[in-house]
């Protein structure tokens, strides 16, 4: 029997560990299930705090820094001055741009260098903002339309590239999460409880805001509606992440009529005695790709009240897993949070374990890897 060929990856990207964030946590639990005797993976990590460029060896591939600094095409020359060096141009089977500048500017060039197909997964802000971006747009569309096939981590991202780029092929890769490293033990549930018994006021519920809590994600309207439905008296706000001047510049003005709690970004699992605080997590994003923290959350039984936007709105039913609003719709967020307050407890619990039970069956780290798997064996020259 002949050899299975084996796919050699050139994997571009801008976000991947010790680097901090979603999409780093995304890039690595990715490559590191995709990896194995059949799949080599060579990653270059476009770093702006790298010194000098850096190759490591890893089971099944490499690890590639390369620096950045200030002078991107300087880093883009030398690392194909690298890969040229490093043996025949037929070595990758692919080439992948995992979202950011850099991966989409030097993904179609080094794809028509190397003679292989070029992969672009869009992530988070990578369509939404990159489209309308005076700086970024063209850069973008380039790597679309050079693209063999372009995963899209939402449906409503799918539908909209395939409508600009109507001879790419577009695809459905949302995220997944590792179940067997994600979830609560009675450690994490003591110290949530201890927390919730010294923060926050007997009979409140907490309300969480997790990650890079920046404009697009909508903290300050979400407060804003929490402060206009009322409700405001009987919720405690837990604020965990990266936040921007509009958003402080909201808590201290409104310390008085919103009790909150503001944390620094933590990593990853240092949030899960937070996350189990929770009788809510809410991602009140305008536009979105699907954030972890919607995986995540989910994934513990901590039901969302979250816009119906981007990947939310693939995961979640209202009234079914989540309380959901229409993006953007200051009114229409007023209602969810009465809506999510008015509840009993065991109606949210039923929400909880919907949720967990949605991300355990279709959102597991092995169904993400697969469809990867089936479109990099579908794109593979070697494949019959």
């Amino acid at each position: 029997m002949a050899p299975k060929p084996v796919i050699r990856i050139l994997w571009l990207t801008e976000n991947y560990p010790p680097q901090r964030g979603g999409m780093a946590v995304s890039c690595d639990r990715i490559v590191r299930s995709l990896r194995g005797p059949d799949l080599v993976i060579d990653l270059v990590h476009f770093s702006a705090r790298a010194a000098e460029m850096r190759t490591e060896s890893r089971a099944h591939g490499l690890e590639i820094t390369c620096p950045i600094a200030d002078d991107s095409e300087h880093a883009l020359n030398r690392l194909w001055l690298l890969l040229e060096s490093d043996g025949p141009r037929n070595r990758y089977t692919h080439v992948v741009a995992f979202g950011g500048v850099l991966p989409m500017l030097g993904g179609p060039v080094f794809a028509a260098w190397l003679g292989a197909p070029l992969l672009t997964l869009i992530r988070g802000n990578d369509f939404d903002a990159g489209i309308f971006s005076l700086k970024r747009a063209d850069v973008l569309r380039t790597a679309l339309s050079a693209s063999r096939f372009v995963g899209a981590v939402s449906r409503d991202k799918v539908r909209k590239i395939s409508a600009l780029f109507p001879s790419t092929t577009v695809g459905w890769t949302p995220n997944g999460i590792d179940l067997s490293e994600w979830e609560l033990h009675e450690s994490d549930r003591l110290s949530a409880a201890a927390w919730r018994k010294a923060h926050v006021e007997e009979g409140r519920l907490v309300i969480g805001l997790f990650g890079q809590l920046k404009r697009k994600k909508g903290g300050t309207f979400f407060l804003d509606a929490l402060l206009r439905s009322g409700r405001a008296g009987r919720i405690h706000v837990l604020l965990v992440g990266d936040t921007d001047a509009e958003l402080n510049a909201w808590l201290e003005t409104h310390r008085a009529e919103a009790a909150f709690t503001l944390l620094p970004f933590l990593d990853r699992f240092e949030l899960l005695p937070h996350y189990a605080a929770c009788d809510f997590v809410a991602i009140p994003s305008f536009y979105d790709g699907m954030p972890n923290v919607l995986l995540e959350s989910a994934a513990l039984g901590v039901p969302a009240i979250a816009a119906n936007a981007g990947g939310m709105r693939d995961l979640l039913v209202d009234g079914e897993n989540a309380v959901l609003f229409r993006p953007g719709d200051s009114v229409d967020c007023v209602l969810a949070i009465e809506r999510a307050v008015a509840l009993d407890p065991s109606a949210r619990q039923r929400l909880g374990t919907n949720g967990r039970t949605q991300v355990i069956e279709n959102y597991n780290h092995r169904r993400e890897a697969e469809r990867y798997l089936e479109v990099l064996r579908s794109l593979h020259p070697s494949q019959p």
